[in-house]
This record gives structure tokens, sequence and C-alpha cells, in this order.
């Protein structure tokens, strides 16, 4: 069962959009535009954004931290988080060092959401070799833990020098900043996130949530025999909302099919079909697309299974333009947040696959 509480948010990954006559816009006007699109996020309710990093001409926001700061100055309540950090090729202390400052500007708001990330540019580009794709994310994700204890840290691993009393600044307030790493299916990843006392958060970008479920088994069986006491589960997933099912699709479809199509020409996966995406937009299908009852049933049928604390809608797949983000931000705020938690308060939600589309 989930929490009694559960905190509901957007991501977005700056995609590069277009204006209302299809014109690409800038990627400077892309970040003023997330920036106010999380401005708009808490007016409207929203718990917490999250924004990933990416290197790649697709997508804007290769320095998340620095535009989670702009938009530190300009909020007072919404949490601030990555989605994710390419942990793999950063340096931990300077992850540390960031995100311990983003907590001091922005009154302890700051979290971070680790992982691998599922685009490699970042390796090539700051000097990593992918053959050691695993045992980067393995030692540096042990370095973080250490780290976040915010106490002095003495540390060897295989991927740089090791530190000896090493004391790390600033330190914050309340002592540790919140980091969940991101899983998108590894039972190896789970138990790591379970062996160094850290939040999980899935990514189901495709296929049944409800078949993430023995991952969330596995977590909470590993954190307790590692000895530790329960931590939250979250959730990642893409969606759009608009004010009626019909509408919601086929205001994703195209921008959503310009995204896949880019990621399968490059992956050699096939193209996506419209039978495809409405599948997935389905009752069993990893994408929130609908009116706000639709996503809201869907997001709270998904938490209950999951056991979730936390459901963060991925908005603004592909090129789709600000204004149709921003409508989607205010309905998911306005409407699906409160019909949420009013669902996993009364008990009517049911599993997916099982409630009606």
């Amino acid at each position: 069962m989930p929490p009694t509480t559960i905190e509901l948010g957007i991501d977005t990954f700056g995609d590069m959009t277009v204006d209302p006559d299809g014109v690409p816009q800038h990627p400077a006007r892309v970040i003023r535009d997330v920036v106010d699109q999380a401005v708009l996020a808490e007016r409207v309710g929203v718990d917490v954004i999250g924004l990933g990093e990416h290197h790649r001409d697709d997508f804007a926001l290769s320095a998340p931290e620095i535009v989670l700061a702009a938009i530190a100055a300009r909020t007072e309540r919404i949490r601030l988080s990555t989605a994710v950090t390419v942990l793999s090729s950063d340096d931990p202390i300077r992850v540390y060092e960031r995100f311990a400052t983003l907590d001091a500007v922005s009154n302890g708001r700051a979290e971070i959401i680790v992982g691998r990330g599922s685009f490699t540019e970042s390796f090539p580009l700051f000097g990593f070799d992918l053959r050691d794709y695993e045992v980067l994310f393995d030692d540096k994700l042990s370095l973080l833990a250490e780290l976040l204890t915010e106490e002095p840290v003495t540390w060897s691993g295989r991927t740089r020098p090791p530190l000896r009393d090493q004391v790390v600044h600033p330190r914050t307030e309340s002592g540790r900043i919140r980091t969940w790493v991101g899983v998108g299916g590894s039972p190896e990843s789970v138990v790591r996130a379970a062996r160094h006392r850290m939040p999980l958060m899935l990514a189901i970008i495709g296929g049944e949530p409800a078949r993430f479920a023995p991952f969330v088994d596995l977590y909470h069986r590993a954190l307790g025999e590692f000895g530790h006491d329960s931590l939250p589960v979250g959730c990642h997933s893409p969606g759009h909302v608009a004010d009626t099912d019909e509408q919601a699709i086929e205001e994703a479809w195209p921008h959503h099919r310009v995204l896949h199509g880019r990621i399968a020409a490059e992956r050699g996966w096939s193209p996506m079909t419209r039978s495809d995406f409405e599948a997935q937009v389905g009752p069993r299908g990893a994408l929130y697309v609908g009116s706000p009852e639709t996503v809201a049933r869907k997001i709270a049928a998904t938490s209950r299974v999951l056991g979730l604390s936390r459901f963060t809608l991925k908005i603004g797949s592909g090129p789709m333009p600000d204004a149709l983000q921003r409508h989607s931000i205010e309905l998911f705020g306005a409407e699906v947040i409160p019909r949420v938690r009013e669902l996993l308060a009364d008990g009517a939600s049911q599993p997916p696959g099982t409630m009606a589309p």
C-alpha cells in the first residue's frame, strides 16, 4: 500500500521546442521557458520539479543545477531535483558541493537523483571509457554515499585517488541532501540503492508499470538485509494532460513520434506507430496521457501497485510547444494532484490493467 500522502511532481529534460508555427526555438529560450514552467508549477501546487541532464542537441539542459538555482530564486516551496544527474561521468565531490550550495540558496529544497543515464554522450565528452560503464557508477556512488554523511571521508576506489579524512564544504543545514538512485530495470541497481541507503526512483518509460512490483519488493527486502529502515520509492514516467483524452493524444502523439523516431534511428529500434503509442497510453502502458481524470486514475493505480511515495510526470516529450506544456502543468497541479490524493484516500483506484481506459 502507498503512504497516506504522496508527493506529485513534474520532470523535464528541456526538450528543444518549436513555436506555434513550428519554428525551432533557441536553446536559451527553452531554458528560460523551463524556469517559467517551474514557477507556474509551484503556483498550481506541484510538489517537486526535476530537471534531466543531457549533452545532445535535442535537449537544452546540460547543467540542471544552474537552472535549479534560477528556479530557487523565483520560488519558495517546490522541491528542486535532478532527473537524473549522470554520476558516472561526473565528480562526486563536485556533485556534492554543487547541490549543497543549491540547498543553501533554496533554504533546504535541493535533491539529487543519480543514475548512469540512458544516453552515453557524456562519457566521451568528459573523457570516460564506455567499457567502464558499470565500475564508474559503482565507484562514484560509493564515494557520494560517504560524502552525503557530511563527516570526514576516508575512501578508496578504482577510478580516482583515495581520500583520507577529507572534509568537503559547504555542509548543509539539515545534515544530508536527499539523494535517490534512478533505476530503469536492473536488479543490481535496485540492490545498490538499498546498500547505500538511498531512496529508489523507478524510470518507467515503456511497458506495464505493474511489472516493476518485483523490483520494489526486492528493494524492501534488500533494505532489511542491510539493516536499513524503510525508504521511499518513486516513479518517473512520460505524459501529457489536456482537457480531454482525445485532445491529449492528438497533442502528444506527433511530438512523441519525433522524439522516439530519433532515438529509434540511433539505437536500431523499429519506429513507433500510432497504434504502439495508443497502446502505451492505455491502462497497461507507461504513458500518462489524457484528461485530468484519466491521468489521475492511472497515477493512483500505479501508486497503489508499487507503494509509491512520489510520482513525477515527464512533460513535453519532443518538440511540443511551450504553451501546450504549460497547460499540461496547470491541469496537473489544479486537477490531477487533488484527484490522485482523493482516489488514494478513499481507495477508489484499481491496479493498472483493470481500470477503464
